[in-house]
Order: structure tokens, then sequence, then C-alpha cells
């Protein structure tokens, strides 16, 4: 059967014609409802749907999009009810108090790194006034969307899985049976970069946290601009065959980025490496570096653009797979939880089935 879009256009016009003459208003009886995965094309007769077409990269750009266009929405929303019903929400946000900006400070361990009460204290208030300020604002976008005076037909893209090979990653946990691990999180990083860096504490307490169910690994991307990235990635490849890879790993990222030439060595020591001749020969040799730049073309391919980057999803440890999504920066631990959990959810969903 050919697809046409004539028949579209038909049903449309006769939809909008029984509504006028039902009397009924165009806009509010059922409009056009927004498509997140409409027809872009037609080939020998069949559909193209959006989804049809959709990676790593073009998903990440429609997300971003999608959050854009909602905030644009959002606002509109709130400026023409605002300006329609003005005595509706109280119009003035909650005035912070000394009391409020002592509070936070006490509260926040990150503030008080970055400086006494008194350095902090405008940039505090600053702050707070802005969480008041988009909290009025929240409160005038749900006032308006509960009295029915606007509607939201936006909707974000449909999910979409990667699903990505396991392939030479280091893994965390040395499991005998691996198939108890259901959810894996693959890491791409860099070791030159300071938010790979960052995002470390972060998984040693999601290692500490999930060890019984969930698999963690790590592959190399050392971007093109970290000219000692790919030498300090391979120097760990050189560590992990004599099995001390997470040891060395973990010391260059507690250290600033070592001088390629005189600290790798000394490094390499710390982290226990028994054969510091046979670890030097190795590294000088560029013995791994075809390995790594397999990790940064398999990186490519799966969507990975910048470090540090993620894969997290459902683990099939038998085809040593991962079939879920990913995600990019030095992720707060509540978000990398929330991604775990919707997957340990899934894979213990499917167990009971």
């Amino acid at each position: 059967m050919i697809f046409d879009f004539r028949v579209i256009k038909i049903f449309n016009f006769i939809r909008f014609a029984l509504l006028f003459l039902v009397g009924a208003s165009p806009v509010w009886a059922d409009p056009v409802l927004f498509d997140n995965n409409p027809v872009i094309g037609i080939i020998d007769g069949k559909p193209i749907l959006m989804d049809d077409i959709e990676n790593a990269q073009t998903h990440e750009l429609r997300v971003r999009l999608y959050q854009l266009q909602s905030q644009v929405l959002k606002e509109k929303i709130i400026r023409e009810f605002t300006e329609a019903h003005p005595g509706t929400v109280q119009s003035k946000a909650r005035t912070v108090t000394q009391a409020d900006i002592i509070a936070f400070y006490e509260k926040t361990p990150r503030a008080k790194e970055m400086g006494s009460l008194e350095e902090m204290q405008g940039q505090l208030r600053a702050y707070l006034e802005r969480i008041a300020r988009a909290a009025e604002t929240e409160n005038k976008y749900q006032t308006a969307l509960e009295d029915g005076w606007a509607r939201v037909m936006l909707t974000p893209p449909n999910d979409f899985k990667v699903v990505a090979p396991v392939g030479n990653a280091a893994l965390w946990f040395k499991d005998r049976t691996p198939e108890s691990r259901n959810v894996f999180v693959l890491e791409f990083s860099d070791f030159q970069c300071p938010f790979c860096k960052r995002v470390q504490p972060t998984l040693d307490k999601l290692r500490r946290r999930y060890g019984e169910d969930v698999q963690f690994g790590y592959r190399h991307f050392p971007l093109p601009f970290h000219k000692e990235a790919q030498s300090l990635a391979e120097a760990t490849e050189c560590a992990r065959s004599q099995g001390k890879f997470w040891e060395l790993q973990s010391v260059f990222y507690k250290k600033s980025a070592p001088d390629i030439k005189t600290e790798v060595l000394e490094h390499a020591k710390e982290a226990g490496i028994a054969n510091i001749q046979e670890f030097k020969a190795c590294w000088e040799s560029q013995k791994y570096r075809d390995k790594v730049l397999k990790d940064i073309s398999e990186g490519r391919q799966l969507g990975i653009q910048a470090t540090p980057g993620f894969i997290i999803g459902r683990y099939d440890a038998n085809k040593s797979t991962i079939t879920g999504e990913v995600v990019s920066g030095a992720l707060p631990e509540e978000q990398f939880k929330r991604l775990i959990t919707k997957y340990l959810t899934q894979a213990r969903s499917a167990s009971t089935q």
C-alpha cells in the first residue's frame, strides 16, 4: 500500500469541518497533538519515522532541543497567564533572610569549601533569591495547568537505547558468576580531563552501594588536545598486564596530571607494580597503543563525544553487551542512582515474568 500524505490532509479537513458544524471550538476541541515520532520520509511507499534514523548523537540533540522548547513554552505560559490573570497567584517571591543564608551555609559542605560565611554571603543570598524566584515561577506555571488555562502537548523524544559491547573494558568486580549482575556502568574517560577526575569519588560511592548488583567498567577516551592522555592510558594497560590497572588508574586521578617523563614510573611504584622494568619496557614501546585507539573508535561509534562519558543499562554477561543509554559529564550521585535504579527495576521485573 502506498502511503499518501493527502489522506492525512483530507482527514484533518473533515475533522475541522465537523467541529465547526457542531459549534465546537477548533482550538480546544482536541487540537492536532504534537508528534515526537513523525513521518519524515517515504522509501518505496514505506513511511520512515523519526525514530528510524535515531542514533546517540541525534538523540542527545533532540533531548537538548526538547529541554529548550519546554523552557520557552513554560515562560510563554507564565507570561500570558500572569497578564490575563494578574491577581490569581501571589507575585512576590519569598524574602531571603540572614537566617536562611546561615542555615544553607551550615548544611552545605561545598559552600564551606569555597570560603567563609562572610566571604560567601553575597553569592549565597543571590543563589537563594534565584531559587525563591524559580519557586514562584513554578507555582504560577502549575496554577495555569491545574486551572485548565493552559495545556502542554510537547513530549520528549522516545527512549533511545544503544547496544554496546563491553569489549576490552577493565572490570571493577571479578566475579566467577558475572550473570548475577544485571546492570552495567561503563565509563569512557581521559586522565587529563578535570571532570573525569571530579567524578571518581562519586563512582567509588556507587561501587560500594551497588556492589552486589552492578558491574562497573572503564575504557579509554583520551581527547586529542590532552597531549599526554593517550600515553597515560597506555601506561594503565601496562599496569593491567600485572594486575594493577585500578591501582594505577586511581593514582593518576588523585594526583595532578603527571609529568610524562619523570612521574609515571614513580606513580607505578606507588600503585604497587612489582616489575617496574617490565612496566617501563611495555609503556615505552607503546605496546597497547592500538588497544587504546580501539576504545576511542568504538566509543565514537556508540555516541561518546566528550569525557567523561557513560553507557548505563541492562547487562547481558553471556553476550557481554550493555543495552542502555549514553550520558555525559560528571553527573551528581543522585542522577547516577536514578539511572541505575531504573535499569535494576527493569531487570527484576523481567526476571519475574
